[in-house]
């Protein structure tokens, strides 16, 4: 690879997945929902009994953890909710549960609704799990018969074991949910909901639980998720919604959610590093451009295995910069990386940075599987600390490859061999 630098003065949309078809019906209908909270101020026993006295006067505030939310959820689709903590993703979830009910506005729900809201939710602690099996599918609709007929797939699928028969209270927090998640998914749901569950318990579980969202999919039901894990709301989900502060964002293709998403995690940082020193620029450098083309092809055209694939980024910096480091990452389009670099790995020390600079890599002979990827440009501190990146800065699209698939590509071939 090869890069350059200069020295000067001086987004591409993203591919989208389809969504479910307008012809779906709606199984889930939230029409100018609100949710207040009254929390209160008193700190201890002895503040609320001389609060009682003093009408008028009590120590408690109004929190709205839900503003004015609307949203159709069609059959059929995987809903992914993102937002910064506290922006009131699981109360919306809860609210379409049932769990709470709204302030204002109305939640209109049609079908069988499984819920995995929190860990061990609907256990009670003195319970085996043999008679939590019972009482949560009781909860979520099924009868004692239905219960029995499931019982030994629910077993299977938790992995729990002789522990079936040992109160829940000394369960560890993975097998809660393994056995939570076991009685859900088999109480046969028209709309799952799913609040961080899947980021308890061991990578076999994990991938077990994935693989039968995967098959509800294909199955044509409806899944609203909650997850901090931005790769798997652009694998699992047809679309997102985006909250902050009790409202709705954003609402289209998870690819944009997330970029949304994260241009919201980044405006947080910058207020945040504004209020702690008001003095500095929270934000003095910026990466201003990237153009990703394939040499000696026409801008935007498909780039064909074998390529040199040229990546061109500008950044500025309102003070001067005397070491920094530039570097790009490419990912496909539900947000694995296939491939990273930076000037610190290459070896290459740029010139101070007075006001202005650019910087191009060239990669040789590119091999990348047929589809389309995203560039996300930065640049950093020496000790790789970033001062600036550009998300999805740039999009570019490798031609099909007709005789495999995958996220890259590899000379094959095939013969018959004696058994």
């Amino acid at each position: 690879m090869d890069v350059t630098t200069s020295m000067s003065t001086t987004h591409d949309t993203t591919h989208l997945r389809d969504a479910a078809t307008a012809s779906s019906p709606t199984v889930v209908s939230i029409e100018n929902v609100s949710k207040k909270f009254v929390i209160r101020k008193d700190n201890s026993l002895k503040e609320r009994l001389v609060t009682l006295g003093r009408a008028g006067r009590r120590h408690s505030e109004a929190f709205w953890a839900l503003k004015d939310v609307s949203l159709d959820i069609p059959a059929g689709s995987t809903i992914g909710l993102l937002g910064p903590n506290g922006s009131g993703k699981s109360t919306l979830l809860k609210a379409i549960g049932g769990i709470i009910e709204p302030t204002t506005g109305s939640i209109k729900r049609r079908g069988r609704l499984a819920a995995l809201l929190e860990l061990g939710a609907g256990f009670h602690p003195d319970l085996t799990g043999r008679e939590n099996v019972f009482l949560n599918a009781s909860i979520l609709g099924l009868s004692q018969a239905e219960t029995e007929e499931k019982f030994d797939d629910i077993l299977t699928f938790s992995g729990i074991g002789d522990f079936i028969d040992t109160q829940v209270k000394f369960y560890s927090s993975g097998m809660y949910v393994r056995l939570a998640f076991a009685v859900a998914i088999h109480t046969d749901p028209d709309v799952l909901l799913v609040d961080e569950v899947l980021a308890v318990g061991d990578e076999a579980f994990q991938r077990k639980c994935l693989d039968k969202i995967r098959e509800f999919q294909q199955q044509g039901r409806t899944i609203i998720l909650v997850s901090h894990s931005l790769g798997q709301v652009q694998e699992l989900c047809d679309r997102a919604v985006v909250l902050s502060k009790g409202e709705v964002k954003f609402e289209g293709s998870a690819a944009d959610a997330v970029k949304n998403f994260r241009d919201i995690l980044e405006g947080r940082r910058v207020a945040e590093a504004e209020a702690a020193a008001p003095e500095v620029e929270a934000t003095p450098g910026h990466v201003t451009k990237t153009v990703v083309h394939a040499e000696g092809r026409a801008p935007g055209a498909e780039i064909q295995p074998g390529d040199t694939i040229v990546v061109r980024m500008e950044y500025s910096h309102t003070t001067p910069l005397e070491k920094w480091h530039s570097g790009f990452k490419i990912e496909t389009n539900l947000g694995t990386q296939v491939y990273g670099t930076d000037s610190r790995m290459l070896g290459l020390d740029h010139a101070p940075l007075r006001g202005t600079a650019a910087v191009e890599y060239r990669l040789s002979d590119v091999q990348l599987g047929g589809g389309p990827y995203f560039v996300h440009s930065f640049f950093a501190q020496p000790n790789g600390a970033h001062i600036a990146i550009q998300r999805q800065a740039a999009r570019f699209v490798m031609a099909d490859d007709e005789r495999a698939s995958g996220v890259i590509r590899i000379s094959a071939s095939a013969r018959p061999v004696a058994p």
